[in-house]
């Protein structure tokens, strides 16, 4: 379900899911660690993941970034251990496709229609993505 239009872009459940994400330490025995900022406004977002058998193990995130790009983040890493290289990056392809308006489909990803409201906001989208972004490349990089 999409948030309505006029939904605020800042709301209690999106600050709560901010003050509280997952996997939010570094993880010291990574098998890849990747860091991706948005040039945009700075937001920052590192991290860190171990593969077995070709699934996400564990993981590990330094989030530095605005409200949305963490409440992502946490979203993200609620849901990624246990997925393939594939199936994370198909989620960052998928994201990016949301936010650009090329589709409609959020339902692929748990609680992402938190983030509807942002839809709206172009100069957001970078910080909402990052966690997608950085995930998907350090789980590819250690899967390679």
């Amino acid at each position: 379900m999409n948030a309505p239009p006029n939904a605020p872009l800042y709301n209690k459940d999106i600050l709560r899911l901010a003050a509280d994400i997952p996997h939010h330490q570094r993880l010291p025995d990574a098998q890849a660690s990747v860091e991706k900022r948005s040039p945009t406004c700075g937001s920052r977002v590192t991290a860190d993941v171990r593969m077995a058998d070709g699934r996400l193990a564990d993981m590990g995130l330094d989030v530095k970034a605005c409200a949305l790009g963490q409440a992502s983040a946490a979203l993200m890493a609620g849901h990624a251990i246990g997925l393939t290289a594939q199936e994370l990056a198909d989620a960052r392809d998928r994201l990016a496709a949301y936010l650009s308006g090329d589709s409609d489909d959020l339902a692929f990803w748990p609680g992402l229609s938190v983030l509807a409201p942002a839809r709206g906001y172009p100069a957001r989208h970078a910080s909402i993505r990052l966690g997608f972004e950085a995930i998907a490349e350090a789980a590819r990089q250690a899967d390679a």
